[in-house]
């Protein structure tokens, strides 16, 4: 069974039903996306879509890979290489916040599925997770070498990050109303992180 774990390459067809899930979830929400839907709205048979993935959560996994890596690699690619290693990281951590708070697949599952979050917070990690987790304890190793990072285990002091980040993500709303601003929460989550890792 392929799958987007092996990394497929650019134009697989995988993304094609990626694309065609993703617009179901949109749609109609999890609960009432199947295999046989996707397959209809990527215009292929419901056995070329099995060959894929055995089942929605398999495909659902896939599917939040690719959404929240491109999420990921987008707020990276966006960092200003004139900064100093800890604004980057700063600057990198709030935009991926942010992306992902107004993400419109991420928002639907919220609202109408939010307990396919609950097992990446409060079981395991995903692959998402691993990839952020990767990103950040590389930076802060280079922060490191440079003495713009605190000392400390690279990928406990990521770890923290993400922890810290997931509240910011997840609960930001509950903390929003006429005395305090979503802006004024980022704010904090930024200085969070940059008294966090200033040596």
């Amino acid at each position: 069974m392929s799958s987007l774990r092996n990394n497929p390459r650019a134009g697989d067809p995988s993304d094609t039903y990626l694309d065609a899930a993703r617009d179901c979830i949109l749609d109609v929400g999890w609960r009432r996306t199947t295999l046989t839907e996707v397959a209809r709205r990527a215009g292929v048979s419901r056995m070329t879509i099995y060959r894929t993935w055995t089942d929605m959560e398999t495909l659902l996994g896939d599917l939040m890979t690719r959404e929240w890596g491109g999420v990921v690699q987008a707020a990276v690619a966006a960092e200003d290489p004139g900064l100093g290693a800890v604004e980057r990281m700063v600057e990198g951590i709030v935009g991926t916040v942010r992306k992902l708070r107004d993400n419109e697949l991420f928002v639907r599952i919220i609202e109408l599925d939010p307990e396919l979050i609950l097992p990446y917070v409060l079981s395991r990690r995903g692959r998402s997770q691993d990839l952020i987790l990767a990103i950040t304890s590389d930076a802060i190793r280079a922060g490191q070498a440079t003495g713009d990072v605190r000392d400390g285990n690279p990928v406990a002091l990521a770890r923290g990050l993400l922890l810290a980040a997931h509240g910011f993500v997840l609960s930001a709303h509950t903390m929003v109303d006429d005395e305090v601003s979503e802006a004024e929460l980022d704010a904090e989550l930024a200085t969070l992180l940059t008294r966090t890792l200033q040596p």
